[in-house]
C-alpha cells in the first residue's frame, strides 16, 4: 500500500472515530451551538427594534438581514471549541500513546480531528441558518455562484479556526484548559462588525475591530448574500483563513511531533 493510500485509510478510520464520538455525546455540540441561537434570539425579539434603528433600518427584519452572517461565523467558532475539548482528551487520557505504538499514519490523528470538526461546523452553521430563516432571515439578492462562494468561505473559516483549535487542545493540560484557552474563538466576534458597525464604535477601538480576523469574513459574508459592498474585505477575509490555516497546522504538528519525542 502506498503512503498516500496509507494516510487516507488511516485518516478516514480518524475521522470515523471522531463523528462516533461526537454522536455519543451530542451534550458538548449542543451546549456550544446555544451560544449563538440565544445571541440569535435574543437580539432579534429584544434589541431587534432599537438596533434596526440604531444601523438605520426600517425594521427588525433589516437586522436580521445585519445579524445573521456574524451569528453564522460565531457558530463555527462555538463549535470549533468541542475540537480543543477533544483533543485535549484523546491527549491526557492515554489513546494518543496507543496510538503511536501502532503502525498508523502518525498525521492522521489530527486530520481526522479537522475534517471531523469542519463537518461539524458545516452542520451546526446549517441549523444556526434554519433558525435565522425561520425568523425572517432572507437573501433574495444572491447568485448561485454567490451562495456557493459564501459556502466556500464558511468551510475555508472553519478549517482556519479548527487548526487554531486544535493546537489549543495539545497545549492544554485537561478539558477545562482547553475550554478557556478557546474562549477568544467566541469572543472575538463580540468585538467585530457582528452586532453594530465599526463606525459606531470608539474612534481607537475601530482598527481593532476592523482588522481581526472576523469582521473581514462577516463583511464578505454580508456582501454575497445581501449585496452589500465587500471593497478590500474579500482578499482580506481570505488572507487570514490561509494565515490561520497554516499557522495552526504547522503550530500543531510541531506540538504534536515534539510531545512524541
Amino acid at each position: 500500500m502506498s503512503s498516500l493510500s496509507l494516510a487516507v485509510r488511516d485518516s478516514s478510520t480518524m475521522l470515523r472515530r471522531n463523528l462516533l464520538h461526537a454522536r455519543r455525546y451530542p451534550s458538548l455540540t449542543l451546549n456550544l451551538l446555544l451560544t449563538p441561537v440565544m445571541l440569535l434570539l435574543l437580539f432579534v425579539y429584544i434589541f431587534g427594534d432599537t438596533m434596526s434603528a440604531g444601523i438605520g433600518g426600517g425594521d427588525r427584519s433589516d437586522y436580521i438581514a445585519y445579524l445573521v452572517p456574524g451569528l453564522l461565523l460565531m457558530t463555527i467558532g462555538s463549535t470549533t471549541i468541542g475540537t480543543a475539548v477533544s483533543v485535549s482528551n484523546d491527549m491526557t487520557e492515554g489513546i494518543i500513546a496507543r496510538f503511536r505504538t501502532m503502525a498508523i499514519h502518525r498525521p492522521s490523528v489530527l486530520v481526522g480531528h479537522v475534517v471531523g470538526s469542519v463537518l461539524q461546523c458545516v452542520m451546526s452553521v446549517v441549523l444556526v441558518g434554519a433558525v435565522a430563516v425561520a425568523i425572517g432571515f432572507r437573501s433574495t439578492d444572491a447568485t448561485a455562484l454567490e451562495w456557493l462562494a459564501a459556502f466556500g468561505l464558511l468551510v475555508l473559516f472553519a478549517t482556519a479556526l479548527t487548526w487554531i483549535a486544535v493546537g489549543m487542545g495539545l497545549i492544554s493540560p485537561n478539558a477545562e484548559a482547553a475550554s478557556n484557552n478557546a474562549m477568544p474563538l467566541i469572543f472575538l466576534p463580540l468585538i467585530s462588525s457582528a452586532f453594530v458597525p465599526i463606525a459606531s464604535m470608539p474612534g481607537w477601538f475601530q482598527p481593532i475591530a476592523e482588522y481581526q480576523p472576523f469582521t473581514p469574513a462577516i463583511e464578505t459574508l454580508r456582501g454575497l448574500l445581501l449585496g452589500t459592498e465587500i471593497g478590500h474585505n474579500g482578499w482580506l477575509a481570505v488572507a487570514w483563513c490561509v494565515g490561520l490555516t497554516v499557522l495552526g497546522y504547522f503550530w500543531s504538528t510541531s506540538k504534536f511531533n515534539g510531545d512524541a519525542k
